[in-house]
């Protein structure tokens, strides 16, 4: 059984402590290879090497750290075969999600921070005929990248690349649950020859890494994606240190579904935007409202869709759906449907857990009949599980699709230029898609409202994140040219 082991100062170690945990494939239950249960003093461990390698690096040429970027893109690339078996292995998710989606994605981000780096520039004003001021980036220092489990490589490259092309070293923390295409990036980035010290990764639980990775004085900023709950933790944690935070958190998000939709592209792209990753996608929307002249139209052919979805084995290809992470998670989405049938909603599809090999599978479920401010309409479930609701007005599908405390991500369809953009400006959310899913311009900020976040990622708002700015403000004297 493989041990995975941290990456310190250029080195593969055992924790500390000597622990280790197993690691489940959760299409089979069954453990395939072990993670170190790393604590403080592995957190110390990495910190300090980050710090130590942070003067070097940081004085390293925005050339030099994106050749090597640009490195390791490639042997992401070519490894890309590798890495999506992995990330099927460790998170249940069909292969070819993996190796479609986030394994080419993960060697995008690289490539995209790579040559985005050459775009931080400083600004210059002339105050007067003797007086200059201007700005610069300069690099943050050591700084601390906390990724979720349900993308893994994909959300850890996209906080590990802005990080390094901007000048910083990082002390990246995987999802425990997941660690196992984070300890592959470990091996590629020592292969592509990043400096010692430069990128770390330290494996094991929030509970024993967390306080310390929030509190050391030497890390100047972290970059974090989770939970809410999660995020609330580090906010307490190192917001009176004055650190810089930028936290993408949880979300409940709405499609909302207007009777001139262009309907065949809307129903074919809702059923993805609701069940993709096992509905473990921060941006899935799960809450689908649907004005009601095309209510009954479109829950008999949803329901037709959703029905006609392959659960399966993540390696078959005609899986359309895997197994969720975990055993916990698992019971925590059933749990729901029973809070759901509890509180008088009606079932349309699904609803069970599937028995297939000892995994962790799920069917994926619609659910009508349940009121806006239902827990089932209110928590984030993250899992295979929607409810459907009819609306008769504008108003009334803007006050339910901002009912919730989340504010991440929502999805209008409509012909109605007019329309779509008033609707898209009344939704509480980070960004609204307009006839469309997951279609995104690296360059644009991203990031949630309310609970579901705090600060903006992607672009040039990451490169910033990860910098401090200085103004110098110059002035010379006319007399002495006369000298």
């Amino acid at each position: 059984m493989e041990k995975i082991l941290n990456y310190i100062n250029g080195e593969w170690l055992s924790p500390k402590n000597g622990k280790f945990q197993p690691n489940k494939n959760p299409a089979t239950g069954l453990s395939y290879s072990e993670v170190p249960d790393s604590d403080a003093d592995d957190a110390e461990l990495a910190i300090s090497a980050a710090t130590a390698a942070f003067p070097s690096w940081s004085k390293t040429s925005v050339r030099e750290r994106s050749e090597l970027m640009r490195k390791l893109a490639e042997l992401i690339k070519e490894n890309a075969d590798s890495l999506s078996r992995d990330e099927s292995t460790d998170n249940g998710k069909p292969h070819k999600l993996a190796s479609e989606v986030d394994i080419p994605r993960s060697e995008l981000n690289f490539r995209f921070f790579a040559d985005l780096a050459v775009s931080l520039h400083g600004e210059a004003y002339r105050s007067d005929a003797n007086t200059m001021s201007f700005t610069e980036h300069a690099p943050l220092g050591p700084v601390v990248c906390i990724s979720p489990w349900n993308l893994p490589l994909y959300l850890l490259t996209w906080k590990i690349a802005p990080a390094l092309a901007a000048g910083c070293t990082v002390v990246a923390k995987p999802s425990e649950i997941t660690p196992m295409t984070a300890y592959r990036l470990s091996q590629l980035a020592a292969q592509a020859g990043f400096p010692k010290g430069v990128l770390n990764f330290v494996h094991g639980r929030g509970s024993l890494l967390g306080e310390k990775l929030s509190t050391d004085p030497r890390i100047k900023a972290i970059s974090f994606t989770g939970s809410t709950q999660t995020g609330r933790t580090i906010a307490t944690l190192a917001a009176p240190l004055f650190k810089k935070l930028a936290l993408e958190m949880g979300g409940k998000n709405p499609v909302v579904i207007f009777k001139d939709a262009e309907y065949d592209k809307m129903l074919s792209t809702v059923v993805r935007s609701s069940f993709s990753n096992q509905g473990q996608i921060c941006l899935c929307g799960s809450r689908i409202f649907v004005e009601r002249p095309l209510y009954e139209k479109f829950k008999k052919d949803f329901i037709a869709r959703v029905g006609a979805l392959n659960v399966g084995d993540p390696f078959n290809m005609q899986s359309d759906l895997g197994a969720v992470v975990s055993e916990d998670h698992m019971g925590k989405i059933l749990s729901y449907i029973k809070k759901a049938r509890d509180e008088g909603g009606v079932i349309l599809t699904g609803g069970e857990q599937l028995k297939v090999g000892g995994g962790y599978f799920v069917q994926p479920t619609v659910i009508e009949n349940l009121d806006c401010n239902s827990c089932v309409n209110q928590d984030e479930i993250f899992g295979p599980v929607v409810t459907i609701t009819p609306f008769d007005s504008e108003e009334q599908v803007t006050a339910m699709a901002n009912s919730t405390r989340y504010g991440l991500a929502a999805s209008v369809w409509t012909t109605n230029l007019n329309r779509a953009q008033r609707i898209a400006r009344q939704i509480d959310s980070g960004i609204v898609w307009v006839n469309t899913w997951m279609n995104r311009d690296l360059r644009t900020p991203f990031g949630g409202v309310k609970e579901s976040g705090y600060g903006r990622e992607g672009g040039i708002e990451a490169l910033k994140f990860f910098s401090e700015v200085k103004t110098i403000c110059i002035e010379t004297s006319p007399e002495q040219d006369k000298l």
